[in-house]
């Protein structure tokens, strides 16, 4: 039995399992409002991840958040990139004055090759440029390829902040905090300028629209410690949050597991087959139940990741066999709200905000 099907077969025994007729009639938020979209790392769908140009698109697109990833410069900084790896977003190995950073790590247990953040001054990360992290499918975002910087967090907070100045409307942020154990180590820590950053740009309660969020307990925890705003406990389909080896993500999503997550964070951010599953034909299959589940915790739920492209999406949603073309995102984005999500992270904000109009 794989670690996922396990994980999905522990919620249905856990008394989590719905059927699929129910959820649609029943499903609501926990709060009563309509869901949210976050743009994952923008609107990177149609730009490079992680840049301006992918943030302002989303905004443009009607996204309630941008969703930045945060890792550390050796000098402090916090700059958005997906990983503290660089070489897959940036053309760094094209750079020969760079070629000798190019090294091997230990990050979460896991070994990595590559070019890292923490390696690298933000004035040197500067001179570096994006590119697009998945050409094969995204050969459109490609034509981008070297035109945007590595933006640092207050650049997204000053965007978020012009775009409310000019349109009155205040879109929010949903920062990732990325291997804070693994930068503490190095003396990298990101909770000072991350509080520093967010006091200047007026995030500091939880009406304030922010989440923070961590696939890390203790990170979370600490972070509880010292703000108000909404945190988010991220997990994944198996294996178990980085910092504590005596837990896993089986775990944490049972009754117990939920009300302990309850106790620190506002809401769960899981990937989608875990609120609703695939069946052997690659169909969505019933909800899981995690949905209800995670609300009588009081946590809210906002599953990940939602594309637009054939190959992300269910064999229902596909609109031919060519991975690269678009199907019925629309479609699986409806099904997931009729399931009761709080909200989602889509790699295309305007299919997802249009698909959730009436």
């Amino acid at each position: 039995m794989s670690a996922r099907f396990a994980l999905l077969f522990a919620l249905v025994l856990a008394g989590c399992g719905v059927r699929a007729e129910e959820a649609t009639m029943n499903a609501a938020t926990l709060s009563g409002d309509a869901p949210v979209i976050i743009a994952h790392r923008g609107a990177s769908g149609e730009r490079p991840e992680h840049t301006l140009a992918a943030y302002q698109l989303a905004i443009e697109q009607g996204a309630d958040f941008i969703e930045p990833d945060l890792v550390l410069t050796r000098d402090g900084v916090l700059v958005v990139r997906h990983e503290n790896e660089i070489s897959e977003t940036t053309d760094v190995a094209d750079k020969p004055e760079f070629a000798d950073r190019k090294t091997v790590k230990m990050i979460d247990g896991e070994r990595h090759e590559g070019w890292f953040t923490e390696d690298f001054t933000l004035t040197e990360l500067k001179t570096l440029r994006a590119k697009e992290r998945l050409p094969e499918l995204r050969e459109a975002n490609s034509r981008y390829d070297g035109q945007f910087e590595i933006p640092t967090f207050e650049e997204i907070l000053q965007l978020l902040n012009v775009h409310a100045a000019k349109s009155g409307k205040r879109v929010g942020v949903y920062p990732e905090t990325k291997h804070p154990s693994y930068f503490n180590a190095l003396g990298l820590s990101h909770d000072e300028p991350l509080f520093r950053l967010l006091e200047q740009y007026g995030y500091s309660g939880k009406d304030d629209p922010i989440f923070i969020q961590s696939f890390e307990v203790g990170n979370l925890q600490a972070l509880a410690a010292k703000t108000d705003v909404r945190l988010v406990q991220l997990v994944a389909g198996e294996g178990g949050p980085p910092d504590r080896q005596d837990l896993t993500y089986a775990s944490m999503l049972t009754s117990d597991g939920l009300t302990e997550i309850a106790t620190y964070a506002d809401g769960l951010g899981p990937p989608k087959d875990l609120v609703i599953g695939r069946n052997i034909l690659g169909q969505l299959d019933q909800p899981t139940g995690l949905v209800e589940a995670a609300h009588r915790a009081g946590l809210l739920v906002h599953p990940w990741t939602f594309r637009a492209e054939n190959y992300f999406l269910p064999t229902n949603f596909k609109s031919g066999i060519d991975p690269r073309d678009p199907g019925d995102l629309a479609g699986e984005v409806r099904t997931f709200v009729a399931a009761g999500v709080d909200g989602l992270f889509s790699d295309n904000p305007a299919q997802a905000v249009t698909a959730l109009k009436p």
